[in-house]
């Protein structure tokens, strides 16, 4: 087939006379819902777009309206039909009110009008007597007078006559004055109108939105912030952030992704489901993703091969990520920079604008030299500082002015210096001058860490050795993580053997630079830390 909508097993028709028309749509078990909903609206007749050309006679001659002309035609159509309504009502008001006076009078003088009749030749000339009797009767009461029955002639018809011949008086009245009102004319239909509604109106059998290329997929999504999870061997998934209770500093942490035993979890990405990711992979290259298309899972399971969703190279793999919230916002594109680094300390910023139109086979980022490889990738306005740090227990401090923009397939420049072919760089932060509740945190192999602030660090140019950042002896092992933090946030540490720990980063205490910090979770023999991130503190008191 096409599979021009993949993730679809078997669609059952279940409809009947009783509920109507029911389709069960079964999906394959790392689908999304919701996109394949959008899909199915997108590319099938489950959603149909009506072009509606609005043509009326206005006034004997057709001519186009929109919305607001329509309404005015309208209202002008419906005050005519209360016009004319109005004055047929009122023609026949009047006539019946006339006859009926022509009753009452005749009633009034009964025993004159039957003996004016009967002493009559012929019904003519008794209308001729009743016309010149001198009582103002007309040609028209006359002749309803000879036609009247003679039980109308009883005192409790006579009570309806004249019962009948005032409310048509008031009914005259009425309309008379609404003939001469305006604003009672308007009034009359907009209460015809809610009568209407009253009475005829019901729910929409179907609904009504822009056309579906105006209209954007993640408005039917639901925003939420989901944890976003890469093995090593390339396996992806995101799962509500949620499902990572918070423990205490120190604990063993708990079970995370179903992994074969030579694979762990490598990246651990925290974001919005309305948001972009951007992926950049070791030799370079950038590739895009919408976060709720990324297959959900729990967080005990595997996840799907990332190469089956972007066209990512065998021998390449994802190195880092980064989310961005509205890439079709040219304000925001043009005054945003990814500043990527390489483990052999090599440095680059580039515009986001130029990453804004996204490529299925993605696009060149950076030029790698041989030997090296991406490490790290951070999204900055253009006035942050950047710290990278070392292997070895290094890290430097420098503004970003120091790294001009340059294009997507230069090389970059040299962010600090590496000692020697063992040592590699392991974490790149990106942090605002006007942010002073920022610490920077640092995390060991063997699972210490602390915090110190920022300002512990000097400023420097690129290029230099730095200054210590952790006390790396045997007992904490190398250094495999910088990061910058606050304290409402949380950080999630993931161990190769696929435990993870949530703990909250007040928890950690600050410390100097030349220290090894404290226990931040217990490894069990052979294990190390494989991957850490941080995620704003959340209340779980609520979770079972």
């Amino acid at each position: 087939m096409d599979k021009v909508i993949d993730g679809i097993t078997h669609v059952n028709n279940e409809s009947n006379k009783r509920e109507g028309t029911r389709i069960v749509i079964e999906l394959r078990k790392d689908a999304v819902a919701q996109v394949i909903i959008n899909q199915l609206f997108k590319f099938t007749e489950l959603q149909t777009s009506y072009g509606i050309n609005n043509v009326a006679l206005v006034k004997g001659r057709p001519r186009i309206l929109n919305l607001r002309d329509l309404i005015l035609e309208f209202v002008d159509f419906r005050m005519e039909v209360v016009i004319r309504r109005a004055k047929f009502e009122l023609k026949k008001a009047e006539e019946r009110a006339h006859i009926l006076e022509g009753y009452l009078i005749a009633l009034d003088h009964l025993d004159e009008v039957i003996s004016l009749i009967r002493n009559s030749a012929n019904p003519e000339a008794a209308k001729e007597s009743l016309i010149n009797a001198g009582w103002g009767i007309s040609d028209i009461q006359a002749k309803a007078i000879l036609e009247l029955r003679l039980q109308r002639l009883t005192g409790m018809e006579r009570e309806k006559i004249k019962e009948e011949f005032e409310q048509l008086m008031k009914l005259i009245t009425s309309l008379k004055e609404l003939l001469g009102s305006e604003h009672l004319r308007f009034e009359l239909i907009k209460t015809e109108l809610l009568e209407v509604k009253e009475k005829f109106g019901d729910e929409r059998k179907s609904e009504i939105q822009y056309l579906a290329d105006e209209m954007r997929i993640e408005d039917l999504i639901e925003e939420e912030d989901v944890v976003i999870t890469i093995s090593h061997l390339g396996y992806i998934k995101r799962t509500s952030a949620t499902e990572y209770r918070q423990q205490k500093r120190g604990g063993r942490g708990a079970i995370g992704s179903k992994t074969r035993e030579e694979d762990y979890v490598e990246h651990l990405f925290i974001a919005s489901t309305h948001d972009t990711m951007l992926f950049f992979t070791e030799k370079g290259r950038c590739f895009w993703m919408r976060v709720y298309e990324i297959p959900e899972g729990e967080k005990t399971s595997k996840g799907r091969a990332i190469q089956n969703l972007i066209q990512l190279p065998q021998d390449d793999k994802v190195k880092a990520i980064i989310e961005v919230r509205n890439l079709a916002d040219k304000d925001y594109v043009n005054n945003h920079y990814i500043i990527l680094c390489t483990k052999k300390g090599i440095i680059k910023k580039t515009c986001l604008e130029e990453f804004s139109r996204p490529r299925v086979n993605g696009v060149n980022a950076i030029t790698i030299n041989e030997g090296d490889e991406l490490l790290a990738a951070r999204l900055t306005d253009g006035n942050n500082e950047v710290m990278m740090a070392v292997k070895s227990g290094r890290a430097i401090r420098f503004p970003e002015e120091k790294v001009r923009p340059t294009g997507r397939g230069a090389i970059g420049v040299a962010g600090i210096e590496v000692d020697d072919e063992t040592d590699e760089v392991v974490g790149l932060v990106c942090v605002s001058r006007d942010d002073k509740d920022r610490t920077i945190l640092v995390v060991s192999q063997q699972g210490y860490g602390k915090r110190t602030p920022i300002d512990d660090y000097r400023i420097t140019n690129r290029g230099g050795k730095g200054v210590k950042t952790i006390n790396v002896t045997e007992k904490t092992g190398s250094l495999v993580g910088l990061m910058d933090v606050l304290e409402k946030e949380d950080l999630i540490i993931t161990c190769k053997s696929g435990v993870t720990i949530r703990t909250s980063i007040a928890d950690i205490r600050e410390a100097g630079r030349a220290t090894q910090g404290v226990k931040l979770i217990r490894l069990d023999e052979n294990d190390e830390i494989a991957a850490t991130s941080k995620i704003e503190e959340q209340d779980f008191s609520t979770l079972k």
